[in-house]
Formats: C-alpha cells, structure tokens, sequence
C-alpha cells in the first residue's frame, strides 16, 4: 500500500506487482492530472485505469457518479473496487473491456489515459480513434506518453490539433472534439 497527497487530497492504493507502477504514483500520471482541467459535473472515463489511481482521485474530488474506470485486466479493475473502497466512495463505474468493447456510455466530457506506449502503436490508436467517437462535442482527451511525434501526428489527424505539455520527458497531449467528424475527413 501506498498513500499520495496530491492538489490537497489524500489517496491510498492496494496495488500488485503485476500492475503499472506498484510502488507508487507515476509521474506521468500526475502530470496528466495536474494538466486536465475537469468540473464539478464532467463525465469522465478513466481509459485504462490500473488499479485506479485517476478515476479514484476525480470520484475523490467531485464525489459525482459520472465516474468510469475500464481496464482490459480483470484483476486491475479487482484492484481498483478495492481501492474505491479503501478511499471511501462507492460511486464508480467499472468495465473490464478492451478498449471500448464493453462500454456502451458515449458523451464524455474527459477521457484521460496512459496507455501502455513501450508496446506498439496499436493499443493507442485504437484508444484515440475510437476515444473520439465517445466524447461529447467539446470533450477532451488527455493522454501522457514518453513519446512524442507518432501521438502528436495521430491527434493532430483525428482531432485537427493537440496541445502538448512537456515535462521530464513526458508528454500529455490535449486534443478536443470540435466536431462529429474525423479532422482527416473534414479535409476532403
């Protein structure tokens, strides 16, 4: 177990070896958080969420059931009903799912995820491609990764622009849903 103050509220995680970073909270992750500007209301899917740390911390912070945690690995989202538990809320959405296979939810206003980018590009692209199809019109997209041209150039192709925010060689990338249709077909 471990505990995090982080932007004034107090966390604490049961985790597992097997699990992205088990000893404590990634960098990456909280520098995505501390780039991500949700309210009060937004429905926000945490996309890939381990064992829970970003969709916990908003539950946390907003207490509003518009929380959602998916994860391809059955033992994560264990992992992360646990920990909703460990930091007393009980108002969160899980979904073991591979991608967005197994949720039916759309009109989010925040999808946030650090994917697993050492891999291939594969897992990411279908995050992003299909993540779009799931916001709102103004939803947004957060995503942290240690690289940076293949995402900077696939946000830019499905969105029409990323913003991107650097820090010990990490990149959170922000791209937002201006309309219903893929900025590479707006084009034709």
């Amino acid at each position: 177990m471990y505990k995090i103050f982080f932007n004034e509220t107090e966390l604490q995680f049961e985790t597992l070896p097997s699990l992205f970073s088990p000893k404590n909270a990634d960098s990456g992750t909280l520098l995505m958080l501390e780039n991500c500007i949700a309210e009060q209301n937004d429905k926000i899917l945490d996309l890939g969420c381990g064992y829970g740390l970003v969709g916990i911390y908003y539950a946390k912070i907003y207490g509003n059931k518009n929380i959602h945690m998916s994860d391809i690995d059955p033992f994560a989202i264990d992992m992360a009903q646990e920990n909703m538990r460990l930091n007393n809320l009980n108002n969160i959405n899980f979904y073991v799912s591979n991608a967005f296979d197994n949720i039916d939810q759309t009109d989010f206003d925040i999808i946030l995820s650090n994917p697993p980018y050492h891999a291939d590009f594969n897992i990411a692209k279908s995050f992003i491609e299909k993540g779009f199809n799931r916001l709102k019109v103004g939803g947004k997209f957060y995503m942290v990764t240690k690289r940076l041209d293949w995402y900077k150039n696939k946000f830019i192709s499905i969105f029409g622009g990323v913003k991107i925010t650097e820090k010990d060689g990490y990149y959170v990338f922000m791209s937002q849903k201006k309309s219903k249709k893929y900025a590479e077909k707006n084009k034709k």
